[in-house]
């Protein structure tokens, strides 16, 4: 059987991590949509999980019983839907969303053969929007912004780098968008052999994106909307900013740290 689209979730649930409510909406926000659908929840936590809403025939839940990382665990199911699915969704656990929201995001890109992935307006659950359209990023962006004590200087540069002078009312091309939410033509995830399993987590979403942008355009699309709960763990936790460093340091390596950007960039703003 071929879907209409395949997901894949990376669940990670620790006794300081993780909110299993917010996951139940996420798997109710998609079992309700009118697409073929196969879901791969890929668990990467240190327990076993016991979620009811699982048992949908619809979900096959892959227990690794340790923490592999975010692209790695993804390709788990990156790796499975070569001739499955005409669309497969990146998606995290803490995003929920209205029943017609797939069918949106399908359609648009059954419009647009030109599109390789597209991002919908992404919403705190407050409401307000989530600037997760960016350029593709400098080693300031990245590393060296976190010791710059110049607040106007970064915020400056954060306008331009979140996108934020594009009106998030009508749809644009961006060169990198989240990996909380990415809808991709699958033919494309399995060339592109899925994440670069180098990053354990942080910059594998921006990698990609790179790769992707080699085979067509990346959109925002605003007339579907989602709800992401985000927390920025690396801003809260030294850990998770030691991480992050060391993923940025390994996206410069792969990509360079004076390379082109600056000419792809010029094409978004």
């Amino acid at each position: 059987m071929k879907y209409d689209l395949t997901v894949s979730i990376v669940l990670y649930i620790d006794k300081n991590y993780g909110d299993l409510n917010t996951f139940k909406k996420c798997i109710n926000s998609l079992l309700k949509t009118k697409l073929s659908i196969k879901i791969f929840v890929i668990d990467n936590s240190p327990k076993k999980n016991k979620i009811n809403v699982l048992k949908d025939d619809r979900i096959e839940y892959i227990f690794l019983g340790k923490n592999i990382g975010f692209g790695k665990a993804h390709n788990f199911a990156i790796n499975k839907i070569h001739g499955l699915s005409k669309y497969h969704l990146i998606l995290n656990p803490d995003v929920y969303f209205d029943e017609d929201v797939l069918e949106k995001l399908k359609n648009f890109m059954d419009e647009n053969k030109n599109i390789v992935a597209v991002t919908p307006k992404i919403l705190y659950e407050n409401g307000n929007i989530q600037h997760l359209c960016k350029l593709l990023p400098s080693p300031v962006d990245l590393i060296f912004r976190r010791f710059i004590p110049f607040k106007s200087y970064l915020e400056k540069r954060n306008y331009f780098y979140e996108m934020r002078y594009k009106d998030y009312g009508k749809m644009f091309y961006c060169p990198v968008i989240s990996g909380s939410f990415m809808f991709v033509r699958s033919e494309i995830l399995t060339k592109l052999n899925g994440f670069d399993k180098r990053f354990f987590l942080y910059m594998e979403d921006v990698d990609l994106c790179r790769r992707m942008l080699q085979h067509g355009k990346i959109a925002y699309f605003p007339f579907a909307k989602v709800y992401h709960k985000f927390e920025r763990g690396s801003y809260k936790k030294f850990k998770y900013t030691l991480i992050h460093i060391v993923s940025a340091i390994k996206y410069f390596n792969k990509w360079g740290w004076l390379d082109g950007r600056k000419q792809i960039n010029k094409k978004f703003i």
